[in-house]
């Protein structure tokens, strides 16, 4: 009986995420790019473990009401720490087509680039070992692709392809251009503080 309830709370836990990203995506998500199919996301994995967290933390809410204050305090944080990356996950991507991408992050509004506004590129190895490719774009501004994100490879093949159309150029002509070495754009110089 035990097992069967287990199994129940995860299929509402997995359902409840699956409409929860459906629905987000049908309000926020507009652009042509959010319809084309291609992106890079966070892996679904950080929303299913955030919406179960939300669902434990409630539950732990629930069971403190009635017996000490430490299991709300708790149940507070861990559903806090749900919701953050329920939110993180549904507002973080680079939705992308053949001339342009759509950079969304939690707390900025989104940013349509062409690939022609790529300046370069700038490498970061993070904790963990993961590497960042970091865009610098015309704007000044700069957009950050982690290569263990789903499907980061194949944006920043698709960007460089783009890149060299807008820009009237060949990828032979492109000798800094090595993926095996997580080079797609030429390096850009950044200022020492």
């Amino acid at each position: 009986m035990e097992i069967l309830f287990v199994l129940l709370v995860a299929a509402v836990t997995f359902g409840l995420c699956f409409l929860v990203d459906k629905g987000f995506t049908k309000l926020f998500r507009s652009q042509s790019q959010h319809y084309s199919g291609l992106s890079v996301r966070l892996n679904k994995k950080y929303g299913a473990v955030g919406l179960i967290l939300c669902v434990v933390g409630v539950g732990a809410v629930f069971a403190g009401l009635s017996a000490t204050w430490v299991l709300t305090a708790g149940g507070v944080i861990v559903a806090l720490m749900g919701i953050a990356l329920v939110v993180y996950y549904m507002t973080f991507g680079i939705f992308y087509d053949k001339e342009s991408f759509v950079y969304t992050s939690f707390g900025k509004k989104s940013v349509t680039y062409r690939y022609g506004q790529i300046r370069g590129q700038q490498l970061y190895i993070v904790q963990g070992g993961n590497i960042v490719v970091e865009l610098h774009m015309t704007d000044g501004k700069a957009v950050q692709v982690q290569l263990q994100l789903q499907d980061a490879d194949k944006f920043l093949n698709q960007a460089f392809s783009g890149w060299c159309a807008q820009k009237g150029i060949t990828p032979e002509s492109c000798d800094f251009h090595d993926t095996d070495n997580s080079c797609w754009f030429p390096t850009v110089q950044t200022e020492e503080v």
